[in-house]
């Protein structure tokens, strides 16, 4: 049996939501790493700022390359899937 057409869509739609999710997580270890000021704080501030703009430039190489696939779904999914890894790994290193 075949999934609904619509299946792959809404698991784009769910890993969406889950990158959500994470990246509230990280966002509030974030703020109460920053809010405790410091030179760890700075550190993170400026960690943040560089990662964001790298995980970026990393998903537009790939765009551009056509590493992300051939189809919107492809695209989609992979781009997901990059930011999803990105915010995993903040969430490890900072929980």
């Amino acid at each position: 049996m075949r999934n609904a057409p619509y299946a792959d869509w809404m698991k784009i739609g769910i890993d969406s939501w889950m990158l959500g999710w994470e990246a509230s997580t990280v966002i509030g270890l974030r703020m109460a790493k920053l809010a405790a000021g410091g030179p760890a704080a700075s550190a993170e501030a400026q960690r943040m700022i560089a990662e964001k703009m790298q995980a970026a430039f990393e998903l537009q190489v790939a765009a551009t390359t056509g590493k992300l696939g051939s189809t919107p779904h492809a695209q989609a999914s992979k781009a997901l899937l990059h930011y999803r890894r990105k915010v995993r790994a903040n969430a490890k290193r900072l929980g």
